[in-house]
């Protein structure tokens, strides 16, 4: 249990007759101004309020009823009824001192392992990505790098879109426009090209490429062997393009199910649905109505094809009969919040409520006309091409900060910091925001980015270099922690944070709550290397302390970054 669970439970543990103990253990809060102390417990006020107390009389009591022993003594009463907790000097040494030994910085097995599904990025698999993809993958990924820290089971699923009318407007485009010798060169940007074409043309009206294309799309769904063929021609280069991107970005998934794996299930599901009385005809289509929303879920349109509401509920019974998952989560985009209210109630009233089922919406990222980030032309900014140009941008960051490192090594360094600064904008970010994009802000040396992390990690790896002593070594000697130095001390509490922290963002399911406290503890190293000398420090047991303190930094900061899917190096 980490330490705001232990405070919480021993606040929860002598609530007043009339409180809820869950309710006033959770008003424990982490305290990052001195003054507070560590943590405060701020529920005095509202309890008082509904048990008609006085809100310092019932804070006092409740000081004196605590046992925070030997995590905190007695806590002060302060303000209108705060409740301010100091942790002992002892025990955060000897909590330090432990993690010296600890590989997963304080990390403990849950009382409840939980199985996590995590639905991202799920892009289409004719076009290349773009960097409307980057915001579902990073986020997703890093979620599910949360989830397993906190030693849940988790399985990534990519659904990706490989059945649906982007193949048919392909199709038409191969039969109607297609260039072999660009195909052959490059599938992808070809097939690209044709999806384009057919777009724009049914965007200007014309309807005869639209029922072209729609007639193509219900062919190859209903099996003709021409347009089958051909789908199965195209998906492997297709495949091959989004994984290269994937394993770049050194993103996994578990399990990729396209909208294709589902199709047999399809016509069951609508004659379920319609058994239980929950689909009904409708103009001519078979839909589900949600209370409270204004159009229904469509399940099967007019013409009989199925679309990704359809495909959608065929995922959540395939999903809950294959892991049996406690959570579902579908790391889409804020613009589908009507779809997935939609989805969620209709799944629930056809009986697969097992899971909680829940939206990870996210926001667009801007240009810096605050509108959708684009390249000059107007055209949306390719990712490959956006992960190519970040390395070109870190490169410079490099080159004019590293001039020791060869040149392998810097290109080498370059593309850890430039995907680095790429994920690491995105997931500072409130994930329901929208944010601008600005590569000078990305790569900045100072401030809330991948950059200053990293480079706070590559500084305490040459700490080590200098004094010419090994990490191994000092955990070795199983130095006593020192945290006498209100430096010492601030940056120790931070250390000893990151359980709690990893527990909250994976509740609040917002990456930048780590994000948030890595600045912190970066900022808490800068002030301790400051003003306490390590290599310099005026006793060997001081030495050894501090040097303990930067390991454990460095490891925190190459775990926390880990779980954000960024790296680190050494030399920067």
């Amino acid at each position: 249990m980490n330490v705001l669970n232990r405070l919480r439970a021993a606040f929860g543990a002598v609530t007043p007759e009339g409180g809820d103990p869950r309710a006033f253990g959770s008003a424990v809060r982490p305290a990052n101004d001195p003054k507070f102390g560590d943590y405060q417990a701020n529920g005095c006020m509202a309890l008082a309020k509904s048990i008609q107390k006085n809100p310092r009389e019932l804070a006092a009591s409740v000081r004196e009823a605590v046992d925070l022993e030997p995590i905190a003594g007695k806590p002060e009463v302060a303000g209108p009824g705060f409740l301010n907790v100091r942790l002992h000097d002892e025990w955060i040494s000897q909590r330090l001192a432990d993690l010296l030994d600890d590989d997963r910085q304080g990390l403990t097995a849950p009382e409840s392992v939980r199985t996590v599904v995590i639905d991202f990025s799920s892009p289409n698999v004719a076009k290349p990505m773009h960097v409307g993809h980057i915001r579902s993958t990073v986020i997703g990924d890093s979620l599910a790098r949360i989830f397993e820290g906190l030693g849940h089971k988790v399985v990534r699923d990519n659904h990706m879109g490989d059945w649906g009318s982007q193949f048919g407007m392909i199709l038409w485009g191969w039969k109607t426009a297609r260039d072999e010798a660009a195909f052959a060169a490059d599938p992808v940007t070809e097939l690209a090209r044709l999806y384009r074409l057919a777009q724009s043309r049914i965007k200007g009206g014309d309807k005869a490429v639209e029922d072209a294309a729609r007639a193509e799309t219900v062919k190859l769904h209903a099996g003709d062997p021409e347009n089958r063929e051909l789908w199965s021609r195209f998906m492997p280069a297709c495949l091959a393009a989004l994984q290269k991107v994937y394993d770049r970005l050194g993103v996994r998934f578990d399990v990729e199910l396209g909208e294709s794996f589902y199709d047999p299930m399809l016509a069951a599901v609508v004659a379920d649905l319609e058994a239980k009385g929950i689909a009904e005809e409708s103009e001519g289509a078979t839909v589900a109505f949600v209370p409270g929303m204004k159009a229904p879920l469509i399940i099967r349109k007019r013409d009989g094809a199925y679309n990704y509401g359809t495909t959608d509920l065929a995922t959540i019974r395939y999903r809950e009969q294959t892991w049996d998952p406690d959570q579902v989560l579908y790391v889409v985009d804020t613009r589908q919040g009507d779809h997935f209210k939609q989805l969620f109630d209709v799944a629930r009233r056809w009986g697969y409520d097992g899971a909680a089922l829940e939206h990870v919406a996210f926001g667009t990222i801007l240009g810096a006309d605050r509108k959708p980030f684009k390249t000059r032309d107007g055209d949306v900014v390719g990712l490959e091409s956006l992960l190519d140009e970040a390395v070109v941008e870190a490169r410079k960051v490099v080159d004019a900060n590293s001039p020791q490192l060869d040149d392998d090594e810097r290109a080498r360094v370059a593309e850890i910091v430039g995907l680095g600064a790429i994920k690491y904008a995105d997931l500072s970010q409130n994930r329901l925001s929208d944010y601008v994009f600005d590569w000078s802000k990305m790569l900045a040396m100072h401030g809330n980015t991948a950059t200053y992390l990293q480079y706070a990690y590559a500084r305490i790896q040459g700490i080590f270099r200098r004094g010419e002593v090994r990490p191994e070594d000092v955990r070795g000697r199983r130095p006593r922690v020192l945290v006498s130095h209100p430096a010492e001390r601030a940056l120790g509490v931070r250390l000893l944070r990151l359980p709690e922290i990893l527990e909250l963002a994976a509740d609040e399911m917002k990456p930048n709550v780590l994000t948030d406290h890595l600045f912190e503890l970066a900022n808490a190293y800068s002030t301790f290397y400051e003003e306490c000398p390590v290599l310099k420090a005026e006793s060997d047991e001081r030495r050894d302390s501090r040097l303990a303190l930067c390991d454990l930094t460095a490891r925190t900061l190459k775990l926390g970054l880990n779980l954000l899917g960024i790296d680190v190096v050494d030399r920067m």
